[in-house]
């Protein structure tokens, strides 16, 4: 069985980069981050109403985009001539034991395919440095790396 820990003095006195709102009759969220606002929602087969992206394509997003943001700015530091950039994302949960790269060999992982598509006049050697480069984005690691996350309560947050 999974616990979840909270800790009692507040993480920083920095404001929260993300703050997430919702009631308890829906899946529906309403998130702010900065002065953008986004919504949130589960599928109907899920018991939503899809009015929304859902956790895990915001989750696939966050890495497409940095996957993206990343090749091109490398790209664009070194001259080469890159024109467009697609990454496509997609989440599934596998067996442990089909995985022969992965430390874990029981219970159930999450896997995502990244495919990149990378257009423009690229020589094959910039185009396999691209590729290279993709899987070095800061949210590609952060997955990657151990993640520690700490579950403060929010009521006792401003005292």
């Amino acid at each position: 069985m999974e616990t979840i820990s909270t800790a009692n003095e507040q993480s920083s006195s920095k404001p929260a980069d993300v703050i997430v709102r919702g009631n308890a009759r829906e899946f529906l969220q309403e998130v702010e981050s900065g002065k953008h606002h986004l919504r949130a929602d589960e599928p109907v087969a899920y018991g939503g109403t899809d009015a929304a992206p859902g956790p895990y394509e915001y989750l696939l997003t966050a890495l497409g985009v940095c996957t993206s943001m990343t090749i091109g700015l490398y790209a664009r530091k070194k001259q080469m001539p890159l024109e467009n950039i697609t990454v496509s994302l997609r989440h599934s949960r596998i067996h442990a034991k089909d995985c022969e790269e992965c430390e874990t060999k029981e219970g159930m992982l999450h896997r995502i395919d990244l495919d990149i598509e990378l257009t423009g006049a690229l020589t094959a050697d910039q185009h396999s440095t691209l590729m290279a480069v993709g899987a070095k984005c800061p949210v590609h690691r952060a997955l990657k790396s151990e993640i520690d996350i700490r579950l403060n309560d929010g009521a006792t947050a401003g005292s």
